[in-house]
């Protein structure tokens, strides 16, 4: 590794330490406390403390630094690790690890995929050509559609637990850390406790929107205090207070500890499991730093700083066990109290945003993935795309933590909540991992089972714990996924329907063919860009324009942008080009495949690099056709690759050359017509944008280039300068009469409801408005 990749990575590991481990480095606070409960206080002497430390340091060695840093971290795609989305996810976790399952295997209930983008270099990388084993296996749940179903159900609740925890982790965080004022000053009342909690929360969803680059810099150093305080901290009581407490490295201290306190130690699983809540973070952020830096910062700081306070806390309350249900202010020496507790309070504060920016990344892959609605995203980083902001999720989740905080009131409650939250989270990231293993890894069913049920069982001991407190707050987290997940899975319910009705009721080809290159209908200058989920086939609502309106553009282009289960798209394979109807229809197909955690832009840019992409398409196709000596069938659907050329340069189907607004305007002006010039005029008064470059394109002087191809690239040019509409189907989705009740209350009822309050598609895709054209029509699916 180079310098500069490595100090690079140094300096996104610092990075890291202020948006990834803020939780996971505070839960020092309450682990402890919550650990011994009134049942286990009974057998609180020496030893039992010991055992409970053992207990912390193996399941804070085995899940974190094994499970995760070890192996999850090792599942990656062309750099990307894909365990970001799962707990705290963007670029992993669970429907990271779901979309490289995806393809590797037919598991996407989502029919759009298309053989081409299976060659595409980003999607191609790490794929083993091997035939496995468990092929057989693969083949099994690619034909079953329900086990594909099931698979999908268990990623929408992984992902909805995560985003729970986004509201469960500001709310105990900040509680625990305002509630060591009330332990000082006894006079404290509860009710002004809560106030200043409310307060310092809505003070950090505000601060979101600055994003997570300068957020990092802002809370590093807090946290680099922070765990520079607890390290010391817990040394200096080893030191003072029991230097003995190393030997509780030994497991024999586990088996000690449950022998003692038997099944009160059992229960007292469900504070211990605290010790380790935030990990899942550090995948689920993996899109805003890299694997590296992710391991560096653990190995080398955090896990050492946790491991020290954590047996710092037990030497001193295997001395002072009347001090348990205050254990780390009351291991704080003194004189340093109220410095120690500024700190605790910042970073608790800072502990809650690593989980608030892993909730932005889970909702914008859910969203690319077409499982969530679509929302605003805004991209907070020019260098950085995996760094993200989202408005209508953070005051969402402002609103519900806000609500936690002053209806329980007690850490107490909400760790049993976040513990039982997180459990099942780990369950989830487990169980894909395993599928990794068999159907990417390529490792044999014997090895994926045993990494199942070896991480089970040690998980499955913790949710037999934390299942028996959900009585007692841990119904929360299943209330709050349970919403999300109805949220989710009825917007992708009425994605997929609209989708296989589009594709069940395509217009006939040979009904287009009929009626010759006019359509019948006057073809007017211009371009139309035809919007629709399709990936072939002409969409049923162009035989609705057709038949309803006068006139048309000369040339149309059928626009399909779709997600690829890939973190990015090179620009070079984003264009899927092919042609429609012969070529006098002068109508064309364009798919535009995008990451998801690529940025989708529609703009000036956006037009010229489909205008370019036609025309390579067509050079291609005449060339190709020349070299034939045949003419490719329509009926064929063949589609090309076309890799767009910069702007500046000359490209070998046409000549680009940049104009300022003023001229480009000037030399198009007698190709537009007075209403369209009008309505432009107007448009550019209330919108206005600062003045920038465009491009005019040529064709090229080419005496061999053949006549037809030189018209039809001439067409091209003349129709692009006449201007572009972006051609939108404003579709109401509605469940067909004969439907089950089910099914009329999911589309008729949960579907519509999110369709009328979520983004437009013309705003998601940033169309100008006096460009759009939309038409209405009904779906009965």
């Amino acid at each position: 590794m180079s310098w500069v990749n490595l100090s690079k990575n140094i300096i996104l590991a610092y990075q890291s330490l202020g948006v990834v481990y803020g939780d996971l480095s505070t839960s020092p606070l309450y682990v402890y406390t919550s650990t011994f409960d009134n049942n286990l206080l009974m057998h609180l002497d020496e030893e039992t403390v010991f055992g409970a430390f053992s207990v912390i340091f193996w399941t804070f060695t085995f899940i974190p630094l094994l499970k995760y840093v070890f192996i999850l971290l090792s599942a990656d795609d062309n750099g990307e690790v894909y365990i970001l989305m799962l707990a705290p996810l963007m670029s992993g976790g669970t429907f990271s690890l779901y979309t490289l399952l995806c393809r590797h295997a037919k598991f996407n209930l989502l029919p759009n995929q298309q053989a081409a983008d299976e060659e595409l270099s980003s999607y191609k990388q790490g794929t083993s050509s091997n035939a496995s084993a468990p092929s057989s296996l693969k083949r099994f749940l690619e034909k079953h559609r329900r086990l594909r179903t099931i698979l999908l159900l268990v990623v929408l609740f992984g992902a909805s637990m995560l985003i729970g925890d986004g509201v469960l982790t500001p709310a105990i965080s900040v509680l625990a850390a305002v509630s060591g004022v009330r332990d000082e000053q006894k006079d404290f009342s509860e009710e002004v406790l809560v106030l200043l909690a409310c307060f310092i929360l809505v003070g950090l969803f505000a601060l979101q929107y600055a994003g997570t680059h300068k957020v990092a810099f802002m809370f590093a150093p807090i946290i680099v205090i922070w765990l520079s305080c607890i390290f010391f901290v817990g040394m200096y009581n080893i030191i003072r207070w029991n230097p003995k407490v190393v030997f509780a490295l030994s497991p024999h201290y586990i088996y000690k500890f449950f022998n003692n306190s038997g099944t009160n130690g059992w229960l007292s699983l469900g504070g211990i499991i605290l010790c380790i809540t935030g990990t899942e973070a550090m995948f689920a952020d993996l899109g805003h730093f890299t694997a590296l830096s992710i391991r560096l910062a653990f190995t080398c700081v955090i896990y050492p700083c946790l491991v020290i306070q954590y047996m710092g806390q037990a030497a001193f309350l295997s001395k002072n066990l009347d001090a348990i249900h205050n254990s780390f202010y009351d291991s704080v020496p003194e004189s340093i109290y109220w410095p120690v507790f500024v700190i605790a309070t910042l970073a608790t504060v800072v502990g809650s945003q690593a989980v608030i920016t892993a909730t932005f990344s889970v909702i914008k892959q859910c969203e690319a993935l077409g499982c969530f609605p679509r929302v605003k995203i805004v991209h907070t980083s020019r260098h950085i795309f995996g760094q993200i902001y989202i408005p209508e999720i953070n005051w969402i989740l402002m609103f519900l933590t806000l609500a936690i905080t002053i209806g329980f009131r007690d850490t107490y409650l909400i760790g049993n909540a976040y513990g039982l939250a997180y459990v099942l989270v780990m369950l989830v990231t487990t169980f894909l991992m395993a599928l990794v293993l068999i159907f990417v890894w390529e490792k044999s069913i014997i090895v994926g089972a045993v990494f199942l049920l070896f991480f089970w069982a040690i998980e499955g001991l913790y949710l037999s714990a934390v299942l028996m407190k959900v009585p007692q707050g841990g119904w929360v987290p299943l209330v709050l996924a349970s919403l999300f997940m109805i949220v989710m899975g009825v917007w992708h319910y009425g994605t997929r329907s609209k989708y296989n009705f589009e594709m069940q009721n395509k217009a006939s080809l040979k009904w287009l063919l009929g009626l010759g290159p006019s359509l019948g209908i006057v073809r007017v200058p211009g371009i139309g860009l035809i919007y629709s989920g399709l990936v072939t086939g002409v969409p049923s609502i162009f035989s609705h324009f057709v038949t309803n309106l006068p006139a048309f553009h000369k040339v149309l282009v059928f626009v399909c942008i779709k997600s690829i289960p890939v973190p990015y798209v090179s620009p070079a394979e984003r264009f899927l080009i092919g042609r429609v109807c012969p070529r006098s229809y002068r109508m064309y197909r364009c798919t535009v495949r995008y990451g998801y955690k690529d940025i989708q832009k529609n703009d000036g840019d956006f037009e010229n690099q489909i205008i370019q992409s036609i025309a390579e398409f067509i050079i291609m196709e005449a060339m190709e056709q020349q070299s034939s000596g045949t003419e490719t069938s329509v009926l064929d659907e063949r589609m090309a690759v076309v890799s767009t050329g910069n702007s500046t340069t000359t490209v070998s189907s046409l000549i680009v050359s940049e104009l300022e607004d003023g001229d480009m305007d000037m030399s198009i002006a007698s190709s537009r017509s007075a209403t369209l010039r009008s309505l432009q005029s107007v448009y550019d008064d209330e919108n206005p944008q600062p003045r920038k470059r465009r491009v005019r394109f040529q064709v090229p002087n080419n005496p061999g280039m053949d006549s037809s191809v030189r018209d039809e690239l001439r067409d091209l040019i003349e129709a692009k300068e006449a201007g572009v509409a972006y051609i939108l189907g404003h579709s109401y989705v509605k469940a067909r009469k004969s439907s089950s009740f089910l099914k009329r209350l999911v589309i008729d009822v949960g579907y519509s409801f999110l369709r009328r309050n979520c983004r437009g598609s013309a705003v998601s895709l940033n169309i100008p408005h006096v460009s759009l054209i939309e038409v209405g029509m009904i779906y009965y699916v």
